[in-house]
């Protein structure tokens, strides 16, 4: 999901829709990958197994994110790297797709017949010649200029816009860039649809693409991503809120679309709290200013390297719903760290069975005593719960789930477990509510 990017990977559950008028607020329901409802859903594997899986995702999803990279920027997933899935229709008459959620994409894309190359998808694959609302993207247009040079072609004999993506792991898609009809199912069965949608008709796909899936659902910040093209029609607002029992029965996230979807508390309610988006190259990443991290009442200047007095850097890590773990710069990780380890009672510092996490606990039958951390956005101070900073990986054991790295630093989904998190891409801010997601209205 890394290579991939909520990596919301989002599930919604209608799967029957059809033209609707389009409304100023929806809400949509969201399924965990690791859910028994999810069909990713193994029950052979353990839970270990899991967490373990989607920790690797983490690691190898960062890497997507270096701007040296710039062909491994372009957009959306890689293998099956997101946590959360999506239903929409796409075309006339309307043919259901399941695709990744991702905040981390723009173009959306699914699979297209007829195919020179697709991979094996258990659902319908969208044959675009029996759609009646299905129109190529001509070279010279807005849209096709909105993709970069290394991402976009042109059959200049049809003049039709090609896209082309290629990730980490050397999947790929590559297409045609047209308009479409795209609906979206909402939580009380209400459809949505939205005529001239931009998408990409990816009819030469492979690699290690999951066959529950067809594509990306492009939410991040770039022009065409599905939220850019929304617009007005849900107010240029959206937010989630991903409940950490999703992965079981008894838990349903959301996401909502729209006027009402953001915290509407006022300045005197100091349950809503809110930072602004910094704008950085590429537009398609949601970027915050992370000021300093406390570890109980030890306040650490987050400036890149601990203990230094260098000023901190605007937009100096992304929030991403679909990275499970949290990664901080390496030169402020080693004293970030060592004030966790002193902090924590009841325990000693073991290695990681798997060596995926840096800061491990292991307590015999002592309660281990975690201490409280609290991320310092810029006009924010958001307060986590043990759960947003530490995972049980053992009856004894418990990790921080939050390591270093030397690419870009990411704010991911175990730490915005059980707040609204709502983006106001009118007046650039994000802001964080703390609730219980698990009941799976969000507002």
């Amino acid at each position: 999901m890394s290579t991939s990017l909520l990596l919301v990977t989002l599930f919604f559950l209608s799967t029957t829709i059809s033209s609707s008028t389009s409304p100023n607020h929806f809400t949509v329901k969201l399924i965990h990958r690791d859910s028994p409802h999810s069909p990713l859903y193994n029950p052979q594997t353990t839970a270990t197994d899991r967490l373990n899986a989607a920790f690797l995702r983490s690691i190898s999803r960062s890497r997507r994110f270096n701007h040296k990279s710039q062909t491994d920027l372009q957009s959306g997933l890689i293998g099956a790297g997101g946590e959360f899935f999506m239903s929409i229709t796409i075309g006339t008459p309307p043919t259901n797709v399941r695709a990744i959620a991702d905040t981390g994409s723009d173009l959306t894309w699914v699979q297209c017949k007829p195919c020179q190359q697709c991979y094996k998808e258990n659902g319908p694959i969208f044959d675009k010649n029996k759609s009646s609302t299905y129109k190529n993207v001509p070279c010279d247009s807005r849209h096709c200029n909105a993709l970069s040079t290394n991402e976009r072609g042109c059959d200049e004999s049809q003049n039709v816009c090609k896209y082309r993506y290629s990730y980490g792991d050397q999947s790929f898609t590559k297409g045609d860039v047209a308009t479409e009809t795209i609906s979206v199912g909402t939580a009380s069965g209400s459809p949505v649809s939205f005529p001239g949608t931009v998408f990409g008709c990816g009819y030469n796909n492979g690699g290690t693409f999951d066959e529950t899936g067809s594509g990306i659902i492009g939410l991040g910040g770039g022009e065409i991503s599905l939220v850019s093209q929304l617009g007005s029609s849900i107010s240029k607002r959206f937010s989630y809120c991903l409940s950490h029992k999703s992965s079981t029965m008894n838990g349903t996230s959301v996401i909502n679309l729209g006027t009402n979807s953001i915290p509407s508390g006022t300045s005197k309610d100091s349950s809503v709290l809110s930072t602004p988006l910094v704008d950085k190259e590429p537009q398609t990443y949601y970027y915050l200013t992370l000021e300093a991290i406390s570890v109980g009442k030890t306040k650490i200047p987050y400036t890149g390297s601990y203990g230094t007095s260098s000023a901190t850097t605007k937009g100096n890590i992304i929030i991403d719903s679909g990275t499970t773990l949290t990664l901080l710069d390496s030169g402020f990780y080693n004293g970030f760290g060592a004030a966790v380890e002193e902090s924590v009672t009841g325990a000693k510092r073991v290695s990681d069975p798997q060596g995926l996490l840096s800061h491990c606990f292991k307590s015999g039958n002592a309660e281990i005593g975690l201490p409280e951390i609290t991320m310092h956005f810029t006009g924010a101070d958001v307060k986590l719960s043990p759960l947003n900073a530490f995972v049980k990986v053992s009856e004894d054991m418990v990790c921080m789930s939050m390591i270093p790295t030397t690419e870009v630093a990411i704010y991911g989904n175990f730490a915005q477990m059980d707040f609204l998190v709502g983006y106001d891409l009118e007046t650039r801010r994000v802001s964080f509510q703390r609730m219980d997601c698990s009941a799976g209205l969000g507002l």
